[in-house]
């Protein structure tokens, strides 16, 4: 009796742990090999992270420019003091620092989830 044993073969449904690491495995070589996939899904963050600086920039740029503006255009305001300070001193002297750090905060927080998104976008692929 000359039998072969037979080969064992592992049969594994797609949505187990073996099937998606597989998948897993492949976009995460495209990001790393820098295949055309994983070039357009670096400059996609790219892209995501550039609008996000530009969007905070201009906003700072247009808040912080406008305040000088806002008094040359409206003389009185110049002239207005609250307790003894000119509001202009007020404003670009002690409001606009928690003004810029909340917007970094958010920035960096934004910046994160762009970045988490990103990855979350490549482990689930």
């Amino acid at each position: 009796m000359d039998e072969k044993p037979q080969r064992r073969v592992a049969i594994t449904h797609p949505r187990t742990a073996a099937a998606r690491s597989a998948a897993k495995r492949g976009v995460r070589r495209d990001v790393n090999d820098s295949t055309a996939l994983g070039v357009t899904m670096i400059r996609s963050l790219r892209r995501a992270q550039l609008r996000l600086a530009v969007i905070v920039g201009v906003g700072l740029l247009v808040v912080l420019g406008g305040i000088p503006l806002l008094f040359l255009l409206d003389p009185p305001l110049r002239e207005a003091r609250v307790g003894g300070l000119a509001v202009g001193w007020i404003l670009l002297g002690v409001l606009v620092f928690p003004a810029i750090w909340l917007t970094a905060w958010w920035y960096v927080r934004a910046a994160e989830r762009n970045e988490t998104q990103f990855v979350d976008l490549v482990e689930r692929s």
